[in-house]
């Protein structure tokens, strides 16, 4: 990753994201300011998160797409004009979106993500991927997982969709929760309470830690085992689902029979556990 220089919040920014500031806070805001963040995938699901961390203020978003506009990625996502049918998607967004926001570096980059080297996203603070392979998606996160770097990845199937995030070995965070106010035992006016109450108008923050997975360890939990099998009450249908459509969508892509064949099974497989979530 590049050096990060102590991000520092003009006036001009301050009254541009007062709102957000005022939810957030300062210093969230500072760590958004020095963030250089790379999008891929420039669809209708790409085109939503380009627009939402441009609105937020991040340093720099850069936007990574081979495809060409077509009539459908112009219903599909408000970033690229009709007009621009048959050019570069990641360049037909590119005016659109830096229009949201002056102040965010917005940069296209037309190459395949697939032909990107591993220190072409070292670069980046985040990396978002929409639209991805699997394959893809395993190989950046595992890279970003032994460097520090967050990964959020994405993809819709007509009114389904999921998202996967890594966000590092030790991830800190704060919660806030209502206080409890613990019964006191010095009252001598009536019997004494029985039970803690909690007051809504006073809250207390507590600082937690939470150790991400890795793309590959979840891909690879094994639900017919005895353990998974007891976390599939907790575990919503739509999981299952979702990885039976990427196995799918990965089918009708690969013409070699062998490789058919390993996705074919995994595919079996999946369909195997949403079985066993039926009954």
């Amino acid at each position: 990753m590049i050096e990060k220089e102590d991000p520092v919040i003009s006036e001009e920014e301050a009254a541009q994201y007062d709102r957000q500031i005022r939810l957030w806070g300062l210093d969230a805001q500072k760590r958004l300011r020095g963030s250089r963040v790379l999008l891929a995938g420039l669809g209708g699901l790409g085109a939503e998160v380009a627009k939402n961390l441009i609105l937020a203020g991040v340093k720099g978003l850069t936007l990574l797409d081979h495809e060409q506009v077509s009539e459908e990625s112009c219903r599909a996502q408000f970033l690229a004009p009709v007009t621009a049918q048959g050019q570069n998607r990641a360049q037909a967004s590119l005016e659109r979106a830096q229009n949201l926001n002056p102040m965010v570096e917005v940069h296209a980059d037309m190459d395949r993500v697939e032909d990107k080297s591993d220190e072409f996203f070292l670069q980046f603070d985040a990396i978002c991927l929409t639209g991805c392979s699997r394959d893809l998606m395993v190989r950046v996160d595992q890279l970003c997982f032994q460097n520090n770097i967050k990964v959020f990845c994405g993809d819709v199937y007509g009114y389904y969709g999921y998202m996967f995030c890594n966000l590092g070995q030790e991830y800190h965070y704060i919660e806030e929760k209502p206080k409890v106010v613990k019964p006191s035992g010095d009252s001598k006016d009536g019997p004494e309470p029985k039970r803690a109450k909690v007051d809504p108008n006073e809250t207390t923050v507590v600082k937690k830690t939470v150790r991400f997975c890795t793309l590959k360890e979840a891909l690879e939990v094994d639900w017919r085992s005895e353990k998974a099998r007891a976390a599939l009450k907790r575990t919503p249908l739509d999981y299952f689902l979702l990885l039976g459509m990427e196995s799918q969508k990965k089918i009708q892509k690969i013409s070699r029979n062998s490789e058919r064949a390993t996705i074919v099974t995994e595919h079996d497989k999946t369909m195997e556990v949403l079985h066993y979530s039926y009954v």
